[in-house]
């Protein structure tokens, strides 16, 4: 399997080489078992749903299960419970330890969501430490999201959410981490620095920051860390040293996520940018795509899914089989080939990008169609990267055909499009001619 960074040269404050990267890990469950989330499994319905919904992932090929928030301290609502990460007895019985194992036994990889930055005004951590948080004082502090932000430039308040980090992880068998950050600094004053320094305190709470990574991946070498702050709010060199994936966005809706994603491309490689399978409707916009739309538009990045797979029909959990296998297979292609932006869904009703091997001998290509089309044109779209002297055999859903890489550069690669008035032997009628449509055509050197 492919490493997950293979394109990112950042930046560290205390070393001059990266860790080593576990693999790239593919259908990342989102099992939100308790606590603030609107997707998958919800509050106080944690153990037998969690284990139902772990059942239900091994036999399509996931590799890491993820349980999303709400598993610690007094977490039954999001005024409660962070800055206390211990877990919540009532909701997991045997503990995370007991969870992963569990997990482990099935077959995946286990991993879990912090939020380590942040203290709720409910929480132990906070009663004993009032003033661990970034608050101006002689005035009330200001709260966003029912949470506060721990003064990170302060060593001992590090220490602290270390410890209880290093605590469950040394007995946990934990393999990756959803770090996540949810709300802006205000107020931004340190208790611990005179009125004279108070301009360093942004500067020292990244520091505290990038401490706390340095010294979890150092205890801990294997562990893969995600990064997400209301989706890419952390998308920086500096993070992306000790996280070397992203959430690119918490907006998932596929047809929103093609101008993320190819937006994010310009600047970072794809193998750091999260992108999963959401549940439809979507939560955010409502929209309704098909699964198949949605897996191709989530392959080009860290691939994972972000739904209850108890609530897919049969057709739909054959597609996701079909679609992890398909990224299995390709995934060294996928991560580490040269990939290239074909159509910017910027300018126009149709997205497209590729994936090349770097000697030319085989691509992919996706090519995404926004709204249907009333007779429209019949279209060829040129590619990159190949060799043009090489013979290629073209596979898409319907199609089947070769051309020379000359060819598929200068005038293009065939697109299947009934819209055009293309007969389509097998092609299903009309249903190709329908909003948000999706196809991946590989390109295999002959």
């Amino acid at each position: 399997m492919a490493a997950v960074c293979t394109a990112c040269v950042c930046i560290s404050p205390n070393r001059s080489s990266p860790p080593p990267r576990p693999d790239v890990a593919v259908g990342a469950m989102s099992a939100l078992s308790a606590g603030t989330s609107t997707e998958s499994v919800r509050l106080k319905e944690a153990a037998a749903s969690l284990a139902t919904l772990a059942a239900a992932s091994a036999p399509l090929g996931v590799e890491l299960f993820v349980l999303d928030d709400g598993w610690f301290g007094a977490r039954n609502n999001d005024r409660a419970g962070l800055g206390d990460w211990k877990p919540n007895p009532a909701k997991l019985p045997n503990g995370i330890k007991g969870l992963a194992q569990r997990i482990e036994g099935l077959g995946m990889k286990f991993g879990l969501w912090f939020e380590p930055e942040m203290v709720n005004r409910d929480s132990d951590l906070f009663r004993a430490h009032p003033d661990y948080i970034i608050q101006t004082p002689g005035r009330t502090p200001s709260h966003g999201r029912n949470q506060f932000v721990l003064d990170f430039s302060r060593p001992q308040v590090v220490d602290e959410i270390y410890n209880q980090m290093y605590a469950l992880l040394s007995t946990a068998k934990i393999s990756y981490i959803k770090w996540d950050m949810n709300r802006s600094i205000s107020e931004c004053y340190s208790a611990s620095l005179p009125a004279d320094q108070q301009g360093e305190v942004f500067h020292r709470y990244i520091l505290g920051v990038y401490d706390l990574h340095e010294r979890l991946i150092r205890a801990f070498p294997e562990l893969l860390i995600e990064s997400c702050s209301s989706g890419g709010g952390r998308f920086d060199a500096g993070m992306l040293y000790y996280a070397p994936q992203g959430w690119t966005s918490d907006d998932s809706d596929a047809i929103e996520r093609l101008k993320i994603q190819y937006g994010t491309s310009l600047v970072y490689p794809i193998s750091s940018m999260g992108a999963h399978v959401s549940a439809c409707p979507n939560s955010q916009v409502g929209r309704n795509t098909p699964i198949e739309t949605r897996g191709n538009v989530a392959m080009t990045g860290a691939f994972g899914y972000e739904l209850d797979l108890n609530k897919l029909s049969e057709e739909e959990l054959k597609a996701v089989k079909q679609q992890v296998v398909f990224y299995k297979q390709n995934r060294k292609l996928l991560v580490q080939g040269a990939f290239y932006r074909l159509l910017s869904p910027f300018e126009g009703n149709f997205a497209a990008w590729e994936v090349a091997e770097h000697d030319g001998s085989r691509a992919l290509v996706t090519v995404t169609r926004i709204l249907s089309e009333i007779n429209g044109p019949y279209r060829r779209l040129p590619l990159l990267g190949l060799d043009p002297d090489r013979k290629y055999h073209i596979y898409s859903k319907y199609l089947s055909y070769e051309a020379y890489g000359d060819e598929l550069m200068q005038f293009g690669l065939m697109l299947e499009d009934q819209a055009s008035g293309q007969v389509i032997e097998g092609s299903g009628g009309s249903g190709s001619c329908e909003d948000f449509r999706s196809l991946v055509y590989e390109v295999v050197g002959m």
